[in-house]
Order: structure tokens, then sequence, then C-alpha cells
């Protein structure tokens, strides 16, 4: 177990395993309700490439961690509210099922989670020099689908989710994801004065 920091960022480049557990279990705070993981792992072809057997990402290790602060504080210039976030990289040989990468956005609401956790795991694809080498049954060669590494800023925003939807489920509400599915399981009861009570929990995030 690898102790995490005293502030509210979490960078790391590392050739040991990932532990998702771990940093979502240090993200959570009393201050942010939502909270998005998203985890890269191996996976078992490429383009044109079936039968990869291993990804081996190789990097300037002394830039990495760097690159990953950069890409943290340009998440928090976009969206200042957000909480703790976590980058996190491995490096090394990686066998198919492996965690290659991991990010960890939290907010208050769910909507700047959301987007936040999106950007994040863009702007580390786009900025941060790391490269990945494939074994496939084919043979050994560099990642097909590498890009020119840019500057965080230069990464676009991804869609945000709509405004409203910060607030309480509405079971009445077909634009909101939580309303519209309770609405579908016919869990919406009603009391004696025919007033509509949702029968789920009133979860806000």
């Amino acid at each position: 177990m690898v102790d995490p920091p005293a502030g509210d960022t979490w960078v790391r480049c590392t050739r040991d395993p990932l532990a998702p557990g771990e940093a979502a279990s240090w993200a959570v705070t009393p201050s942010c309700g939502g909270l998005v993981l998203f985890m890269g792992t191996v996976r078992d072809h490429a383009e044109g490439r079936p039968g990869v057997t291993e990804v081996a990402y190789e990097a300037y290790e002394e830039q990495v961690e760097p690159a990953l602060w950069a890409v943290a504080t340009e998440a928090r210039r976009r969206w200042p509210e957000l909480g703790r976030l976590v980058l996190q990289h491995r490096i090394g040989p990686l066998a198919v099922g492996e965690a290659s990468v991991l990010v960890v956005a939290t907010a208050p609401h769910r909507p700047e989670a959301f987007v936040a956790g999106r950007f994040l795991i863009d702007a580390i694809k786009r900025t941060v020099p790391i490269w990945k080498r494939e074994s496939w049954a084919g043979g050994v060669d560099w990642g097909s689908c590498a890009e020119e590494l840019t500057t965080p800023d230069a990464v676009p925003s991804p869609p945000r989710w709509p405004a409203h939807d910060h607030g309480p489920h509405h079971a009445d509400d077909p634009h909101h994801a939580d309303g519209a599915r309770h609405e579908r399981a016919g869990t919406v009861a009603r009391d004696q004065a025919g007033i509509g009570a949702e029968a789920g929990s009133g979860r806000g995030h």
C-alpha cells in the first residue's frame, strides 16, 4: 500500500499494480457527494492486431508526474468546485486485463464529477509522454493510435450534464435518468391524498 498525499491531488507514475479501491476510499470527503472513477485495462486486441497478449508502457518517467499535475491543475481551473483528484498511470509490461491508468474525480454534485473525470482521462491520453508497445499474434510494434502531444489547456472540455440535474430525483421528470428509471420500474407510489411519492431512496448523487 502506498501512502496517499497530504493534499487533495494524488498523482503517481508507477511500475506497481494500481489500486482503485484505495484511490476511491482516499478520494471520499464530507463535502463531495459525487465520485467518478475510470480505470483503463489492457484488452486482447487493437486496431488490426488480434491476439494481443501484452502491452509495455514506456515513458520519460521524470516528465510523467509533472504532466499529470498539469492536467489536474487545468481541471481545477475549469471546475473550481472539484474536491480530491487521482491521476495514476502504470508503466512497464502489462498482461491482458491489468489496469494501466486510473483517474478519480470528486465534486459536490455529479455533473462536475462526470465531466471532470472524462476530461482527466482525455487529457492524460493527449498530454502525458507515455507510449505503448503491443505484442500480438503478428509481432511486436508501437501502438498505432498514438497522438501528437499537446498541452492540457488545448484539450476541449467534454459535454456537461444539464444544469438542472443537480437536484433531488423526480420520478415524473422524463429528462432525469433516475426519474425515468423509477418510472419504468413502476416504483412510484401514491398516498391516500393522491400525491405522488417516490418509493426509492432520495440519493442526491
